[in-house]
Protein backbone atom coordinates (compact mmCIF):
# COMPACT_ATOMS: atom_id res chain seq x y z
CA UNK A 1 0.00 0.00 0.00
CA UNK A 2 1.47 3.57 -0.92
CA UNK A 3 2.19 6.24 1.80
CA UNK A 4 -0.66 8.62 -0.42
CA UNK A 5 -3.14 5.44 -0.27
CA UNK A 6 -2.63 4.88 3.35
CA UNK A 7 -2.79 8.31 4.30
CA UNK A 8 -6.04 8.81 2.25
CA UNK A 9 -7.87 6.36 4.69
CA UNK A 10 -7.66 9.03 7.62
CA UNK A 11 -8.88 12.13 5.31
CA UNK A 12 -12.87 12.52 5.52
CA UNK A 13 -14.90 10.76 3.50
CA UNK A 14 -17.45 13.38 3.30
CA UNK A 15 -18.89 14.61 -0.06
CA UNK A 16 -18.04 17.79 -2.06
CA UNK A 17 -14.92 19.49 -0.71
CA UNK A 18 -16.52 21.32 2.69
CA UNK A 19 -15.09 18.52 5.01
CA UNK A 20 -11.48 18.65 3.42
CA UNK A 21 -11.37 21.94 4.12
CA UNK A 22 -12.40 22.03 7.64
CA UNK A 23 -9.72 19.85 8.44
CA UNK A 24 -6.85 21.93 6.50
CA UNK A 25 -8.11 25.02 8.80
CA UNK A 26 -8.64 22.51 12.20
CA UNK A 27 -5.09 21.27 11.29
CA UNK A 28 -3.82 25.34 10.86
CA UNK A 29 -6.03 26.09 14.05
CA UNK A 30 -3.36 23.54 15.73
CA UNK A 31 -0.25 24.26 14.51
CA UNK A 32 -1.88 28.23 15.61
CA UNK A 33 -2.60 27.09 18.85
CA UNK A 34 1.28 25.59 19.97
CA UNK A 35 2.40 29.23 18.15
CA UNK A 36 0.58 31.31 20.69
CA UNK A 37 0.90 28.82 23.82
CA UNK A 38 4.48 28.86 23.47
CA UNK A 39 5.25 32.52 22.56
CA UNK A 40 3.48 36.11 22.11
CA UNK A 41 5.07 37.12 18.86
CA UNK A 42 2.70 35.12 16.54
CA UNK A 43 -0.41 37.02 19.02
CA UNK A 44 1.92 40.60 18.35
CA UNK A 45 1.57 40.10 14.51
CA UNK A 46 -1.92 40.02 14.43
CA UNK A 47 -2.54 42.89 17.43
CA UNK A 48 0.03 44.45 15.39
CA UNK A 49 -1.58 48.10 16.23
CA UNK A 50 -1.18 47.35 19.53
CA UNK A 51 1.64 44.61 20.30
CA UNK A 52 2.37 46.37 23.78
CA UNK A 53 -1.36 44.98 25.36
CA UNK A 54 -0.14 41.08 23.89
CA UNK A 55 1.39 39.29 26.95
CA UNK A 56 1.69 35.64 27.79
CA UNK A 57 -1.70 35.20 29.22
CA UNK A 58 -3.38 36.84 26.70
CA UNK A 59 -1.70 35.20 23.72
CA UNK A 60 -2.20 31.42 25.73
CA UNK A 61 -5.58 32.20 26.07
CA UNK A 62 -5.92 33.00 22.43
CA UNK A 63 -4.62 29.95 21.85
CA UNK A 64 -6.96 27.97 23.85
CA UNK A 65 -9.83 29.75 21.70
CA UNK A 66 -8.27 28.93 18.85
CA UNK A 67 -7.88 24.94 19.44
CA UNK A 68 -11.36 25.13 20.76
CA UNK A 69 -12.34 26.37 17.12
CA UNK A 70 -10.31 23.44 16.11
CA UNK A 71 -11.45 20.80 17.45
CA UNK A 72 -15.26 22.09 15.89
CA UNK A 73 -13.98 22.14 12.89
CA UNK A 74 -11.96 18.37 13.18
CA UNK A 75 -15.32 17.52 14.59
CA UNK A 76 -17.05 18.86 11.38
CA UNK A 77 -14.37 17.71 8.59
CA UNK A 78 -15.47 14.09 9.94
CA UNK A 79 -19.17 14.43 10.80
CA UNK A 80 -20.08 17.16 7.94
CA UNK A 81 -23.56 16.12 7.66
CA UNK A 82 -24.20 16.43 11.30
CA UNK A 83 -27.18 19.52 11.83
CA UNK A 84 -25.28 20.36 15.36
CA UNK A 85 -22.09 19.80 14.36
CA UNK A 86 -22.34 22.14 10.96
CA UNK A 87 -23.87 25.08 12.72
CA UNK A 88 -21.04 24.82 16.15
CA UNK A 89 -18.32 24.83 12.73
CA UNK A 90 -20.37 27.98 11.18
CA UNK A 91 -20.34 30.05 14.19
CA UNK A 92 -16.79 29.35 14.70
CA UNK A 93 -16.04 30.96 11.52
CA UNK A 94 -18.89 33.79 12.53
CA UNK A 95 -17.10 34.47 15.52
CA UNK A 96 -13.39 34.51 14.71
CA UNK A 97 -14.47 36.91 11.77
CA UNK A 98 -16.75 39.01 14.44
CA UNK A 99 -13.68 39.03 16.84
CA UNK A 100 -10.77 40.28 13.93
CA UNK A 101 -13.38 42.58 12.39
CA UNK A 102 -13.83 44.53 15.94
CA UNK A 103 -10.08 44.78 16.64
CA UNK A 104 -9.19 46.05 13.03
CA UNK A 105 -12.45 48.49 12.81
CA UNK A 106 -13.57 49.09 16.40
CA UNK A 107 -10.77 48.50 19.05
CA UNK A 108 -8.38 49.33 16.68
CA UNK A 109 -5.63 46.97 18.16
CA UNK A 110 -4.51 45.26 14.68
CA UNK A 111 -4.18 47.29 10.90
CA UNK A 112 -4.65 45.67 7.76
CA UNK A 113 -1.78 43.34 7.15
CA UNK A 114 -1.04 39.81 6.08
CA UNK A 115 -1.12 38.07 9.19
CA UNK A 116 -4.75 39.69 10.48
CA UNK A 117 -5.79 39.57 6.83
CA UNK A 118 -5.56 35.46 6.54
CA UNK A 119 -8.01 34.85 9.36
CA UNK A 120 -10.63 37.38 8.17
CA UNK A 121 -10.49 35.58 4.81
CA UNK A 122 -10.54 32.56 5.81
CA UNK A 123 -13.48 33.30 8.28
CA UNK A 124 -15.48 35.27 5.83
CA UNK A 125 -15.31 32.84 2.84
CA UNK A 126 -15.54 29.62 5.25
CA UNK A 127 -18.85 31.30 6.25
CA UNK A 128 -20.33 32.11 2.88
CA UNK A 129 -19.27 28.63 1.76
CA UNK A 130 -20.83 26.79 4.46
CA UNK A 131 -23.85 28.90 4.28
CA UNK A 132 -24.15 28.39 0.24
CA UNK A 133 -23.93 25.11 0.87
CA UNK A 134 -26.27 24.43 4.11
CA UNK A 135 -28.41 22.64 1.93
CA UNK A 136 -26.41 20.21 0.50
CA UNK A 137 -24.89 18.86 3.45
CA UNK A 138 -27.19 18.98 6.28
CA UNK A 139 -30.41 17.26 5.21
CA UNK A 140 -33.44 17.41 7.72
Amino acid sequence: MSALAALSAYLPQGPGWLPTWQLIVAVTATLNTISNVTSVAASRKLYNNAPGLVNPLQSRTFGIWTLTSAVVRFYAAYNIENKLIYEMALFTYLFALLHFGAELTIFRTARLAVPNLSPVIVASSSLVWMLTQYGFYVRA
